[in-house]
């Protein structure tokens, strides 16, 4: 798709992800902007989750290339990590932890500065808005797995990443946490990041983004505004590319 914005803030080409004699990704090429989201979308299996990991520095590609924040990242994952908030679909919480344990530990591993009390701030009010605020002080093991999805999108969102990259985060929340993640996304396009969505429900893709690139075993099958999804003709489009 065509933007206004000269450079991309991420640019993938030709995206290839194998492991041993599956292919996960096969070929996906995408570019996303500052101030704007993109959906990934897709159903299970279609190489979303594996798209998302290499563009968050933790699984390197097999062939292709992709760029986040100006850094490469088959050669830079480290500054990749530094430059993205990142919420994976599955894992990423100590059990033992509390979500105010693990917001201090990202903190400290962001080098966020601890005389300033904005991120503290900014914290408990992530926190409140994601309804965590009364247990915020115990540990997950208990979570359900909407909770723990609501908190990973916390620590994505805390320390105000270039690119925040939101795989799953709808995946089991509730309404009220669903809002609570529309409402990190506009205001992360509103201060300028890029922001990538990973899902695969569609209505929630075209209301959170402003772009969709849909995925279907693998291979990127098309790309589009989101308000070429919307409504009965976007399901039927939809529908239509997965088949």
């Amino acid at each position: 798709m065509t933007s206004p914005h000269a450079e991309p803030v991420v640019a993938v080409e030709g995206l290839h992800v194998r492991f041993g004699e599956v292919e996960a990704v096969a070929g996906v090429s995408l570019e996303a902007y500052a101030g704007q989201s993109t959906a990934l979308l897709g159903r299970n299996g279609a190489g979303k989750s594996t798209t998302m990991r290499v563009l968050a520095g933790v699984v390197p590609p097999t062939d292709g290339r992709a760029v986040v924040a100006g850094h490469d990242v088959r050669r830079e994952p480290l500054r990749v990590k530094q430059s993205v908030g990142y919420c994976p679909d599955v894992g990423g919480l100590v059990p033992r932890a509390t979500p105010w344990e693990h917001v201090q530990l990202a903190a400290r591993l962001r080098r966020l500065p601890s005389s300033d009390p904005d991120w503290e701030a900014r914290a408990r009010d992530l926190l409140e808005r994601f309804e965590l605020g009364d247990v915020a002080h115990r540990v997950t093991a208990g979570f359900s797995h909407g909770m723990g999805r609501r908190l990973s999108v916390v620590l994505a969102a805390l320390h105000d990443p270039a690119v925040l990259l939101l795989d799953e985060p709808f995946d089991g929340v509730d309404p009220i946490g669903v809002e609570a993640t529309m409402a990190v996304i506009a205001d992360a396009r509103s201060r300028g990041a890029c922001v990538l969505v990973s899902t695969h429900l569609r209505e929630l893709a075209v209301e959170a983004c402003t772009s969709v690139s849909v995925l279907r075993r693998g291979a990127q099958v098309a790309t589009m505004a989101a308000s070429e999804m919307t409504g009965e003709d976007g399901a039927r489009a939809y529908r239509g590319l997965l088949d």
